[in-house]
């Protein structure tokens, strides 16, 4: 079973968190933001993970900390839980819709890090989240697994819907490019190894 715990501490915040590839029928998470839980619990759910998230940051600061190194933990856990990666599909795409927003998510787990990410998120607050953190959270996640990650919001108005469709696009994708083929012998890659 492809799966892994990291337990991350620092000054600013202290991190369980389990991801398995191959049984999503556990999904709990609580970071002491609201929205944020909402939205991984989205990830989860439509990319059929998982995940197992206890996290205690410095909230009275904002929620930028714990954001952030949740999005460490889950990069890590998502590359120590992918081992060398022989037989996945390696890429993997999503187009998510919510009423009036689209968002794509395109991923490479390529084992270089990089992160384009394009979205108006006009609301700075939703409830105790703010909503810059959301690109910190991408940043995070591609820099640590060691992926390309390209999320984008083609259109839309409501940021809750923008952020939600990320999220689930984010899952989509990330289920396809991890999901194990038969038909791939070694690693996908003409290197050998990525």
């Amino acid at each position: 079973m492809r799966s892994a715990t990291i337990n991350r501490e620092t000054a600013e915040t202290q991190i369980t968190l389990s991801l398995n590839l191959d049984d999503y029928s556990t999904i709990e998470i609580d970071t002491g933001i609201g929205f944020f839980d909402h939205m991984l619990s989205a990830f989860a759910k439509h990319g059929r993970f998982g995940l197992v998230v206890k996290a205690n940051g410095d909230l009275n600061v904002d929620p930028h900390h714990t954001t952030e190194d949740v999005g460490i933990a889950l990069g890590l856990a998502l590359k120590e839980a992918l081992g060398d990666k022989q037989g996945i599909e390696r890429f993997g795409s999503a187009l998510i819709p919510l009423d009036e927003t689209l968002s794509r998510v395109v991923i490479d787990l390529s084992g270089r890090s990089y992160l384009v990410f394009n979205a108006e998120l006009n609301n700075p607050k939703l409830g105790d989240y703010d909503t810059e953190v959301t690109e910190d959270f991408f940043q995070s996640l591609a820099f640590n697994a060691e992926m390309n990650l390209h999320a984008e919001v083609l259109y839309g108005r409501n940021t809750h819907h923008k952020i939600e469709t990320l999220f689930k696009a984010l899952g989509r994708a990330l289920r396809q490019a991890v999901e194990l083929n038969p038909d791939i012998k070694g690693v996908p890659s003409t290197k050998g190894v990525i």
